[in-house]
């Protein structure tokens, strides 16, 4: 089946993240060069209904992981192994942050008496 301009078509939006209802802007050859979003009405190339690769950095990843490997968890004994699950003090989770008193109502610039 040739598209044509005006065509509904699905396809993957950029902006709404999703697979929705799409118009054939633009055509190159017979193919949809641009669509535009039926929804969101924003332009945006023909993807053939892919949604976009992720923006991880393979590299990046690839790093994060080594780091991960290193890290040694601390255990009760004070001895630490990679891959063990983590033990954390309860007192170390807590701080105490001191709580401010509240400040006393005003009506009008007027303090109000309790």
């Amino acid at each position: 089946m040739r598209a044509r301009l005006g065509d509904d078509i699905d396809d993957f939006c950029v902006k709404c993240k999703r697979i929705m209802n799409h118009a054939v802007v633009s055509l190159v050859g017979e193919e949809p060069a641009k669509v535009r979003c039926r929804t969101c009405h924003s332009d945006h190339d023909y993807r053939h209904e892919l949604p976009p690769p992720p923006k991880v950095d393979p590299r990046k990843a690839a790093l994060f992981n080594q780091v991960l490997e290193k890290v040694a968890v601390a255990t009760p004994d004070g001895t630490g192994t990679p891959g063990e699950e983590p033990v954390l003090a309860e007192a170390a989770l807590v701080k105490e942050v001191p709580v401010p008193a509240p400040a006393p109502k005003t009506t009008k610039g007027r303090v109000k008496k309790a």
